[in-house]
């Protein structure tokens, strides 16, 4: 039987498959972006998805090369769930003046060991998904540290949607300095 997998980021496995005639063969298999560099997939399994299913997304996912991680379908996923609140919270901090963009993320690549500040992480992300990400979120789980920031709003709202629009946090293309 084929299976039917979403890249989706954040939206239920569960509603999506519900609009299908088979949700067993339904599944979430989020690949991280850059898609050929990024080792991880995120599989999500619906409520009707099937152990076949799971186990044909697992041998796929192996034959690429990624490291699989099962999520429960839930707002945000494994890694959403975990990520959005550090890019919320760094916005924050910008917004009241903790940091400039820079400092913010400087302390994360160099005091945080992360390979992307959170800030230039959501201007390649997408200023526009992680914004939509946060919605669910905040809408799934209805707490207040997952609620998109002012300044997201605002700058998604005037276009500035991040690297792909060439503006965000900062300016594009830009050097990388710190």
């Amino acid at each position: 039987n084929a299976v039917f997998a979403s890249n989706t980021s954040s939206l239920s496995i569960t509603e999506l498959a519900a609009a299908t005639k088979r949700p067993q063969h339904f599944v979430g298999m989020h690949f991280f972006n850059p898609a050929p560099v990024m080792k991880l997939v995120e599989v999500i399994r619906g409520s009707a998805t099937d152990d076949p299913t799971e186990a044909a997304v697992r041998a796929l996912s192996a034959e690429m090369g990624k490291q699989v991680i099962v999520s429960a379908d839930r707002p945000g996923f494994i890694v959403n769930r975990i990520l959005m609140p550090l890019l919320a919270e760094a916005m924050r901090g910008l917004e009241e003046g903790l940091g400039t963009a820079e400092d913010i993320d400087i302390g994360a690549r160099v005091g945080l060991n992360h390979p992307m500040g959170p800030l230039e992480l959501a201007d390649f992300i997408g200023l526009d998904v992680c914004l939509g990400i946060m919605r669910v979120l905040h809408e799934g789980l209805g707490q207040e540290h997952v609620r998109p920031p002012r300044l997201l709003e605002e700058l998604v709202a005037a276009g500035h949607l991040g690297q792909k629009t060439g503006r965000g946090f900062y300016r594009y293309p830009r050097s990388r300095e710190g």
